[in-house]
């Protein structure tokens, strides 16, 4: 039915800042969300880049239950403490003292009044007689506390009666080191009080933080973002159809989907695409059939496309590896992804596949170590975050000993290149 509001295809279709107007919800996916909010526990949302994660966000929480904060490749655990504090409201500068290890201490201030019961002694200083009343309005001049330690950051939480959700958005970004170090503290995140994470990252790997620390077993739950079924694709195209008052052919969306390796981000730009194309920029006063004359195979090499400068750099990046080395491991780790097919690919390469095909093709031959290629395949996502790679084009789950291409375009823009093209590109001769 026509509706009588008109909308922009770019804000149907589009990639805008807000929530989709087109968003679907998955009974696996937003449901699962929904029912473990108040579980009292961590939430992991992981999946391909591009695929909804922060749309699940947004959608299933309500701005002011949450806290955001964007991870940075720089950053250690001191800043994500140290972020934390400051969107709770907290201004942050360095102490003159020092902690047991030798680092700088952090002074933690916040403006106004903060009301609560017995705040912890000797880590703050209060005004008046605030000690000897039950619950009394005091001003909290500064915390001087060790951004390392996590039961610091607790007590400045609690201070503030702080209750909301804490995300942590791009987690991936995060080095290894830092990614583990907070796995330990989110433990003691939830053994030292009710405060509850939701970190979303660009892996396939659903135990990702437990692999850091089995300690988080039973304490963490996983949401796979990843998936969508050609019935909630087809949604997709539908819902935005219906808000720009046009109508796709059967044709169109068939083949769009079946050609967009579940990239709910392909049949959203794709779309865009045929709107622009067909004279639609907005929502029609008269409903229109749409798709018929287009050639849908086109669209979709077209839209991938306009990422060939970015695959070709991430391929020229990566090959080169954290600097020059005798085996240039990470140079060839690129030459099993570019030589499979892309049904093996998007399932996946395992480890032993890999050792496999660099045996039969690397200088060293069988005699290259195992030990060299593991540690190449762990170091995947923090070469690629080094090297600016923005999203992240690779992930090696360590669980299943898997190398994974976590950004679905790269699959279609894959299956339309002259592969010794790459090959010679990424300087990788038989």
């Amino acid at each position: 039915m026509f509706s009588k509001k008109v909308y922009s295809t770019d804000s149907v279709y589009g990639i805008a800042r807000d929530l989709p107007l087109n968003y679907v919800e998955r009974r696996e996916v937003d449901h699962r969300l929904i029912e473990n909010l108040t579980k009292n526990r961590h939430i992991v949302i992981y999946g391909s880049s591009k695929q909804g994660k922060t749309s699940l966000r947004k959608r299933c929480l309500e701005a002011e239950e949450y806290i955001n904060i964007q991870c940075s490749n720089r950053w250690v655990l001191v800043d994500i403490h140290s972020a934390i504090l400051k969107a709770v409201g907290y201004q942050i500068t360095q102490s003159i003292k020092k902690t047991a290890a030798g680092k700088q201490k952090i002074m933690a201030s916040i403006e106004g009044g903060i009301s609560f019961l017995n705040f912890l002694k000797g880590k703050g200083t209060v005004s008046g007689d605030a000690e000897k009343t039950k619950s009394t309005e005091i001003t909290l001049e500064s915390l001087e506390l060790d951004a390392e330690d996590v039961n610091d950051i607790i007590a400045a939480l609690k201070a503030v009666k702080f209750k909301k959700y804490i995300v942590l958005e791009d987690f991936h970004y995060l080095s290894t080191e830092t990614q583990k170090d907070f796995a330990v503290a989110l433990k003691a995140f939830h053994e030292a009080s009710e405060f509850c994470f939701i970190i979303i990252g660009v892996w396939l790997e659903e135990n990702r933080l437990i692999v850091y620390n089995g300690d988080l077993t039973g304490r963490v739950i996983a949401i796979d973002a990843d998936k969508w079924n050609n019935k909630e694709l087809r949604q997709v195209i539908d819902d935005g159809a219906k808000l720009l008052n046009i109508e796709f052919s059967e044709h169109f969306k068939n083949i769009l989907i079946s050609e967009s390796f579940e990239s709910v981000y392909i049949v959203q730009e794709v779309c865009a695409k045929a709107c622009r194309e067909s004279g639609v920029s907005e929502t029609l006063d008269k409903c229109r059939l749409i798709g018929n004359n287009l050639y849908v195979h086109e669209l979709i090499k077209s839209v991938v496309n306009q990422q060939s400068g970015r695959y070709m750099s991430f391929i020229t990046q990566f090959s080169e590896g954290f600097q020059d080395t005798r085996l240039e491991m990470h140079k060839w780790l690129l030459y099993p992804i570019l030589i499979a097919n892309l049904k093996e690919l998007e399932q996946g390469l395992t480890y032993a596949r890999i050792r496999e095909i660099l045996q039969s093709h690397h200088p060293q031959k069988k005699d290259l170590n195992p030990g060299n290629l593991t540690q190449a395949l762990q170091s995947t996502a923090s070469l690629q975050v080094k090297k600016d790679i923005k999203p992240i084009i690779l992930d090696y789950d360590q669980t299943n000993r898997r190398l994974n291409v976590v950004d679905r375009w790269f699959f279609i823009w894959l299956a339309n290149q002259n592969r010794n093209d790459l090959l010679i590109a990424a300087e990788l001769f038989d």
